[in-house]
């Protein structure tokens, strides 16, 4: 197989889609972000990359915290909602009919509608360039009852949805199971 050579670019395939939530001069907000993802797991942190002129940035700056909501595929549109209007300019809140709820921690906003919930706090800052990232330590989790099975997360029921960037630029939905992690390669015979 040839291959071809792209130059240096963010490549990985595909993205999650979440909505992070924070108060912003007291008023909850939300918007969409794909830059995100686990980068510790005892204590449980993650990470958040942001633009600078995101509104919910200021808010997360003006408080430390914020929370990322795991929309499912019934909120794809209000997601794109999210991403593609500022909070500046709209009340994404009243728009996307979200109930807002607030858990343990002040200034954190969560959406009830998304089955999985974390609020988070702000650990480090990096200013990388183009964006700021957050590394927040993840202080609790909140899901849907009925996305639990045996008292775990269920991924076929909370549904989450990925985005895949240019060219496609699409959201897409979980496909079935390829195997048993950690077993499936156990096939290969050295």
């Amino acid at each position: 197989m040839a291959k071809v050579a792209l130059g240096a670019r963010t490549l990985l395939l595909p993205l999650p889609s979440v909505l992070v939530g924070a108060d912003v001069d007291g008023k909850p907000n939300f918007s969409a972000y794909a830059w995100c993802g686990i980068v510790n797991s005892r204590p449980p942190m993650l990470s958040v990359s942001f633009r600078p002129q995101r509104l919910t940035l200021k808010g997360v700056k003006q408080n430390g915290t914020f929370s990322v909501n795991i929309p499912s595929v019934d909120q794809v549109k209000e997601t794109d909602y999210c991403g593609t209007f500022s909070g500046r300019d709209r009340d994404k809140v009243a728009d996307c009919k979200f109930t807002v709820f607030y858990g343990k921690m002040a200034h954190t906003p969560l959406i009830s509608e998304c089955p999985i919930n974390m609020e988070c706090r702000v650990l480090h800052m990096l200013n990388l360039g183009s964006q700021e990232m957050m590394v927040a330590l993840i202080e609790e989790v909140y899901i849907t009852d009925s996305c639990l099975t045996d008292g775990q997360p269920d991924v076929a029921k909370i549904n989450p949805f990925l985005w895949v960037s240019r060219p496609s630029n699409q959201y897409w939905s979980f496909g079935k199971p390829l195997g048993a992690a950690f077993i499936i390669g156990k096939d290969i015979k050295p």
